[in-house]
């Protein structure tokens, strides 16, 4: 049980995740299980360190698990925040060298490559953190770090995968 924790915290992330379309955006259950994802992303990684149940398996898991609860998220929150242009151009423009990553993975490495770098754990963490702040500050204060980290992480992503310094998966 414990060496299939980490799979398990994985797991439950991206059901969910799932459970999220079913509830109305920014309302207190939604709030709960957006927290209760975040906490899982957290926490999943060092328990599958820790118990020294770290796996390719494992981390393909978390990448789709993250990939899932970004994507509900953005079905679910943009409409909510309802973002100015500028932010849309940040997110096209993400999703765009987020694209070209994969296809270099495949064609320079013959293999579909997400990294966890420190920049897209940043990147991340200010994603997460982005629909609260934006009820706090506002949505176009709040978004600032998140294009930037968000795009630093995408071109750093993608310039590591072209160079071969790839060092997780």
């Amino acid at each position: 049980m414990k060496k299939r924790l980490a799979n398990i915290i994985t797991a439950g992330r991206l059901l969910l995740s799932l459970s999220l379309l079913f509830l109305p955006a920014l309302s207190a259950p939604f709030n709960i299980i957006y927290l209760l994802c975040g906490v899982g992303d957290m926490v999943d990684g060092p328990i599958a360190r820790r118990t020294g149940s770290v796996s390719q398996s494992g981390a393909r898991l978390d990448s789709a698990a993250d990939f899932i609860f970004v994507v509900i998220c953005l079905v679910k929150l943009l409409p909510a925040l309802r973002p100015g242009p500028w932010i849309w151009i940040c997110a096209a423009v993400t999703a765009l060298v987020r694209l070209t990553n994969l296809i270099s993975g495949l064609v320079c490495r013959g293999r579909l490559i997400m990294l966890h770098t420190a920049a897209n754990k940043i990147a991340g963490l200010l994603l997460f953190l982005l629909p609260p702040a934006a009820q706090l500050i506002g949505l176009d204060l709040a978004a600032i770090p998140v294009c930037a980290a968000s795009i630093f992480a995408s071109v750093q992503e993608g310039h590591f995968i072209r160079t071969g310094r790839i060092t997780e998966n």
